[in-house]
């Protein structure tokens, strides 16, 4: 894709391209001596998660799982951030994360049954292939056929499982890929978002960036997630996605009285959710959902 010369023409931005900034120098433990495959299989071997990789749809999505009770009807999914597909203002030919938030707080997690799912064209070897286009990364990055594929590729995941029950995990990007996924499945019981973009239309007018064109928005489906327990964190010192995008958000749904909205101080959008997981998880997810 063709960079433009003024902001407006770029489909992330500023705010994207200092994102991939912030990965690249955040809290992770990134070396430079690993590939981004090496990175990856050190966050999961952390969590004893096993690499198997999906066919769903038009996408081969990589994930990582540690199915440790079968018989215990509940599986937590956690869905990866937009990756690296922008830096310093420029498309990169490639979204693989740098360093893999949904990841490491998938390591981090001690439930019982644990799935990782990265997005669309993350992961794929290189050269990307055809059917990667960079569109998947840009502003089709929430389209409905990358909707339908990481909701297909649950399915698959969780047939060894029998039916359980889904508690969805998104960070950053995959915050608002978690809810367009819970809107269209009857076995979601909870919805949980880090750093969430939950309605970039707000972010795109924020940011004066072009709008996310082909790409769902959670909000337009704000009365069917309304009836769906949820838990949004939001870092306070995060200025990638500002608390203003969850309230417009939260603004739409007709009603809250299933949604709760944890304030993390220390948090930005990227540092350091790993760190502060585990203690998150045990002062407001421990609770039966």
């Amino acid at each position: 894709m063709t960079v433009q010369s003024t902001r407006k023409a770029h489909p992330l931005g500023w705010a994207f391209s200092l994102l991939g900034l912030v990965s690249l120098a955040g809290c992770g433990d990134r070396s430079p001596f690993l590939d981004n495959d090496q990175v990856a299989d050190r966050y999961a071997a952390r969590g004893a998660l096993q690499r198997a990789d999906i066919r769903a749809g038009q996408f081969t999505l990589r994930s990582y799982r540690n199915f440790a009770q079968p018989a215990s009807g509940t599986l937590t999914v956690y869905i990866e951030g937009d990756g690296s597909g922008w830096l310093v203002g420029v498309q990169q030919p490639d979204p693989t994360p740098d360093n893999p938030t949904a990841l490491a707080l998938a390591a981090a997690d001690s439930s019982l049954n644990r799935l990782y799912l990265a997005r669309p064209c993350q992961y794929e070897a290189a050269p990307v292939p055809a059917r990667c286009n960079p569109s998947y990364w840009s502003t089709r990055r929430y389209a409905e056929e990358v909707i339908a594929a990481m909701s297909l590729a649950i399915d698959q995941a969780a047939r060894p499982l029998g039916a359980p029950r889904i508690r969805l995990v998104g960070f950053s990007g995959g915050g608002p890929t978690a809810a367009l996924v819970a809107a269209r499945r009857i076995d979601v019981t909870q919805l949980v978002t880090v750093a969430g973009n939950l309605d970039h239309g707000e972010w795109t007018r924020m940011f004066k960036v072009t709008p996310l064109a082909g790409s769902l928005n959670p909000l337009d489906f704000a009365a069917t997630l309304a009836r769906i327990p949820q838990v949004h964190f939001s870092g306070m010192r995060d200025d990638i996605v500002p608390k203003a995008v969850l309230e417009a958000y939260l603004r739409a749904l007709p009603d809250r009285r299933n949604v709760r909205v944890i304030d993390v101080p220390r948090a930005d959008h990227d540092c350091c959710w790993r760190d502060l997981w585990p203690g998150l998880l045990r002062s407001h997810l421990a609770e039966p959902f």
